[in-house]
């Protein structure tokens, strides 16, 4: 317990929560988000109500939950990357890094630090927009289990992206370059793993429907492809008919949110072991060389 505490709870995350939250400016951008989430949540309803001659239907209230919930995935898939691949490279460039691996901090509690502080902004903002739902809850058709089963989701697709900034951020020696890599990742996870689900797709029903007395295909490829994929991913969690024809062609019965949890735990943990085992490489070495001597 007290090697978790002091891996979680330490001076590096100390310094880099109170240089985060100091600022006013954090605290006006928290405001602005809620404003504009609240302003597109009227906006919304007001025009349902005035095209609409049901008037703002349960249905309705599912679209509004279905918008805020990709509106702060874009928000997460956009902002991660520029708080997260400066995190150990930017150190390394103020020269402060080699001052930071003298301390007695471990490598793997200096790597959750950075990690959590940066991401703990992001956090405190999807917390602050939670009353936004309460918006959602009065018309119906969005059960409090869904919000949160979708808040765990958000959670999860954070801690991922913020684990590639902060490998990428590791490996590389500029931040500018770390953040570009990092931002270059996340638009093949958006569009390309996309394109590339489409293209397999075509060759693989294309090549079923033209061999005689094939029926269903049992490539999965398209599937493994398709589940990085974190707004296609999100999207059909909340419809649970999007893609299933394809899929069900394919032989696959799987949601395609429960290979998304597993890729992007297996994807977090594994960029996190990159990052701590590279954050102090030549003293590795050195201390081999001198247990060899």
């Amino acid at each position: 317990m007290s090697r978790l505490q002091s891996m979680l709870i330490n001076p590096v995350l100390n310094k880099e929560i109170k240089l985060r939250f100091r600022s006013f400016k954090n605290f006006l951008g928290i405001f602005l988000f809620l404003a504009i989430c609240g302003a597109v949540c009227l906006a919304f309803i007001y025009i349902e109500t005035q095209f609409s001659h049901d008037g703002f239907t349960a249905s309705d209230s599912r679209n509004l939950f279905i918008l805020l919930s990709m509106g702060q995935l874009g928000l997460i898939v956009f902002i991660t990357p520029g708080l997260t691949a400066g995190a150990i490279s930017g150190e390394r460039e103020k020269q402060t890094l080699n001052i930071m691996l003298t301390t007695q901090q471990s490598s793997t509690s200096i790597i959750l630090s950075k990690l959590f502080s940066s991401i703990l902004f992001l956090i405190l903002m999807l917390v602050a927009s939670l009353p936004l739902y309460s918006i959602v809850f009065l018309y119906g058709g969005v059960s409090p289990q869904t919000v949160f089963v979708m808040f765990g989701f958000l959670l999860l697709t954070m801690l991922t992206i913020g684990s590639i900034g902060i490998m990428f951020s590791t490996i590389m020696k500029r931040t500018i370059i770390s953040t570009i890599t990092t931002y270059g990742v996340m638009l093949f996870l958006l569009v390309g793993t996309l394109i590339i689900f489409l293209i397999v797709l075509r060759l693989i029903l294309g090549f079923s429907q033209g061999t005689p007395g094939t029926g269903q295909s049992n490539n999965i490829l398209p599937y493994f492809v398709l589940m990085l994929n974190p707004a296609v991913s999100m999207f059909s969690s909340l419809q649970s008919n999007m893609f299933m024809y394809e899929f069900q062609q394919l032989g696959i019965n799987w949601p395609l949110w429960v290979g998304y949890t597993i890729a992007y735990i297996v994807i977090s943990l594994f960029s996190l072991l990159i990052a701590i085992n590279k954050l102090r490489p030549n003293m590795k070495a050195k201390s081999k060389k001198m247990k060899k001597g």
